[in-house]
């Protein structure tokens, strides 16, 4: 976009900065953007929520835009407006809000421009791409007044609530040790050669804010989690979730004194750029966390249920006992034997659809504080999420001030972000 167009398109979504009035029982009218497999599980929940209607869907894919509008309309009967470009979608004042599930390198600009454009948000996990990103989010939310869900689905499930109410009433006493565990099997990704662009792809918005690059298979579907330019590894990804979980169960735990993070891409001989396997250590001075991701073939830890393969979940270490958190419900044991003093099992259902719906709730009440995942707490956790990628990226332990910079060390500061490409900067 030339700086004559992106004038006009501010201006054009300037005239739309008032959202429309809802009425008590209008629907609120969601655009979904990104249309993969989870901007496809957004459609299919949304579609099934009362409260909203899927009125418009964006993907730089023309097959992926639409395979997901006959999904709409075969379901509902309604056929969605079809965009290939975002700020179409922001243009539109027939759209109250967005859902966004785009690759991470796109999540912090496309609330910006959400916002900006009058549209409330709802984003996937991480937050942000890097801490940066997460800190204008946030401004951007509250100078706006758009309400701004983070999709740490988690927040809303209730046996997780509950087990986070009782270590923070102290059912463990004091909790000196909150760790999370991201042990997803991920296979080798092999290697490929650069290709030409697929039919319909338009890669220039593709790639947005990330550097320009020949198209590659590896670099597209899913896989961009495995490349610095567009992912941040299993910690951001699926790690993410635990990462909100542990700082949940510790009162919600902003900026360490310190981080550091080891680990490497083992085993496996490929194209993937992120670790598969990581550790991070997180210091609050009187207690800490600890992240563990691992891709490879692996036990479990601490009674974590498995499924398909993985053991993902968290663990809570106190003064009197530990609390097992996972999806399939908790377990609290206490004393020197490690006697079972609690059990309660998850109640089966949507994770995400209670999420959207605290979200549509919000944007009809206008207070932010009604979110159970405000940008503000989904920023902070992907910012840990991206302190301990640069610990590891840099080799060393980090000091981190106030505010989320590193002490004393240029090179892990450049990493809090990044060189945006013209037009897509944050």
């Amino acid at each position: 976009m030339s700086l004559s167009s992106r004038r006009t398109f501010l201006a054009t979504t300037a005239a739309f900065s008032v959202a429309r009035a809802l009425g008590a029982n209008d629907k609120i009218n969601v655009a979904v953007i990104g249309l993969g497999g989870r901007g496809t599980a957004h459609v299919n929940e949304y579609i099934k929520l009362p409260e909203c209607r899927v009125t418009a869907l964006c993907d730089v894919d023309q097959a992926a835009l639409e395979r997901a509008t006959a999904n709409v309309e075969k379901k509902t009967g309604q056929k969605p407006k079809g965009y290939a470009d975002m700020r179409a979608v922001f243009a539109d004042k027939d759209v109250d809000a967005v859902s966004i599930a785009t690759p991470n390198h796109w999540h912090a600009l496309a609330t910006i421009w959400a916002c900006q454009a009058g549209k409330d948000v709802y984003v996937e996990k991480p937050a942000s791409y890097n801490v940066y990103e997460g800190q204008r989010m946030i401004e951007t939310a509250r100078k706006t007044g758009r309400m701004v869900q983070v999709g740490s689905q988690s927040r809303s499930v209730p046996h997780k609530q509950k087990a986070m109410q009782l270590l923070q009433q102290g059912a463990i006493g004091k909790v000196y040790l909150a760790k999370g565990l991201c042990f997803k099997r991920r296979k080798s990704i092999g290697h490929a050669a650069d290709s030409p662009v697929p039919p319909g792809v338009n890669w220039d918005l593709f790639l947005g804010p990330a550097p320009m690059r020949p198209c590659n298979e590896l670099c597209f579907k899913y896989n961009w989690h495995w490349f610095w330019d567009t992912g941040n590894g299993d910690i951001g990804n699926q790690g993410v979730q635990e990462m909100d979980i542990c700082r949940w169960g510790l009162g919600d735990v902003e900026w360490p004194k310190s981080v550091v993070s080891t680990g490497g891409k083992y085993v496996y001989t490929d194209d993937q750029e992120t670790p598969n396997t990581q550790l991070a250590s997180f210091d609050y001075s009187d207690r800490e966390i600890v992240f563990e991701v691992r891709g490879l073939l692996t036990g479990g830890e601490g009674g974590l249920e498995r499924r398909g393969g993985n053991f993902v979940g968290n663990l809570f270490y106190g003064s009197d006992g530990w609390m097992a958190v996972d999806s399939a419900g908790f377990q609290i044991y206490k004393g020197e034997g490690s006697s079972l003093a609690m059990e309660e099992k998850a109640v089966r259902g949507s994770e995400t659809a209670p999420h959207m719906t605290n979200f549509l709730n919000a944007c009809r009440t206008r207070n932010a504080k009604d979110l159970n995942a405000d940008i503000a707490i989904g920023a902070m956790s992907a910012a840990l999420c991206h302190l301990a990628n640069a610990s590891y990226r840099v080799g060393r332990k980090l000091t981190v001030e106030p505010g989320g910079r590193f002490a004393n060390d240029a090179e892990a500061n450049a990493l809090l972000t990044r060189k945006y490409r013209a037009p897509y900067v944050v």
